[in-house]
């Protein structure tokens, strides 16, 4: 697989997996069929894998551990600290907690459940507003030096969140969501990540499937599926937001694609050191997804893609999880 570099020499497959739907209940019923496509994933070429200790907390990446062991060298893991989990009994008491003594605790917890005595990408998830972004690099410039850690990432941060970071601890990479119903990176955010030299991972690039193009404008979520609460897969707001995929669905006709495909193709063709992140539970989604890669849009595609202007409905998140993705 194509290989891409983020920043501070972090190189890394174009693509990533994200293995945040697996496992993140307390039981994994697929557990087998979960750790074979992390090693399928290995054999097609792809060696950027995304975990973090609040999926389950903690199962997930106990799996990508266990999945990983033996082949430590071949792959490079990232995971992340910031929410505010008990490091005892492992209770998600909801909001954020970046203080150092929690970080501390953190990394010594997500090595042991990874089985690795270093964390290759280690992102802070979300900012804490009651803790200075310096106290933050600070405590992750230390565990580079213990050997704990090998790069600083960030995820869902403001431009001056990113500066004050970078000016102790050089930031390897930006994990946000962008996509083509996600716009919000661009301009400000963007241009500081080229300006440092930061990569980005952007997470949810095919918005949470619906730039796929397999649900239909009236899909109905059941009340165990995430999207069921999210204002962006409200059936009036599918409806108005189906027009992207429309989009899409006539560009991937001149590639012999999909719609999904053009998605990822797209991000790849902003800029090189962007690195999409996705999830998907099937071997034949993921084949599909990183043939992406083979997709070369033209420059009049490109631009037809950059330049429609989308009345996107619905907020990413509800009111309540809008107010945790601090800045």
């Amino acid at each position: 697989m194509e290989q891409r570099k983020l920043g501070q020499g972090l190189e890394v497959s174009a693509l990533s997996l994200g293995a945040m739907g697996y496992g993140k209940d307390r039981e994994i019923s697929d557990r087998k069929d979960m750790i074979t496509l992390l090693h399928q994933a290995v054999d097609l070429g792809m060696n950027f894998f995304d975990t973090a200790e609040v999926y389950g907390p903690w199962t997930n990446e106990v799996m990508v551990g266990e999945a990983f062991k033996g082949m430590r060298d071949k792959v490079i893991i990232a995971t992340k600290f910031g929410w505010d989990i008990d490091q005892v009994t492992g209770e998600h008491r909801g909001g954020v907690n970046s203080r150092p003594a929690q970080i501390r605790q953190s990394v010594e917890g997500s090595l042991r459940r990874l089985g690795t005595d270093y964390i290759d990408l280690y992102y802070q998830h979300r900012v804490d507003p009651d803790v200075p972004m310096e106290d933050v690099a600070g405590v992750v410039q230390q565990l580079i030096q213990e050997g704990k850690v090998r790069w600083f990432g960030l995820s869902e941060a403001g431009a001056e969140s990113i500066r004050r970071a970078h000016a102790i601890q050089p930031v390897a990479a930006l994990q946000s969501e962008y996509s083509l119903w996600t716009r919000d990176p661009e301009g400000d955010i963007l241009d500081t990540l080229e300006q440092l030299g930061i990569g980005l991972v952007p997470f949810s690039p095919l918005g949470k499937g619906f730039l796929t193009g397999k649900l239909a404008a009236d899909t109905q979520f059941p009340q165990n599926d995430f999207r069921s609460i999210l204002p962006r897969f409200s059936t009036a707001a599918l409806n108005a937001n189906f027009k992207v995929v429309e989009l899409l669905q006539q560009i991937a006709a001149r590639y012999q694609a999909t719609a999904g495909q053009i998605a990822l193709a797209w991000l790849l063709a902003q800029k090189p050191w962007i690195v999409p992140l996705f999830g998907t539970r099937k071997r034949s989604r993921f084949e599909e997804n990183i043939a992406a890669i083979d997709v070369q849009l033209s420059s009049d595609d490109i631009a037809t893609l950059n330049n429609t202007k989308f009345d996107i409905q619905g907020e990413r998140y509800p009111e309540a999880l809008m107010k945790l993705s601090g800045r």
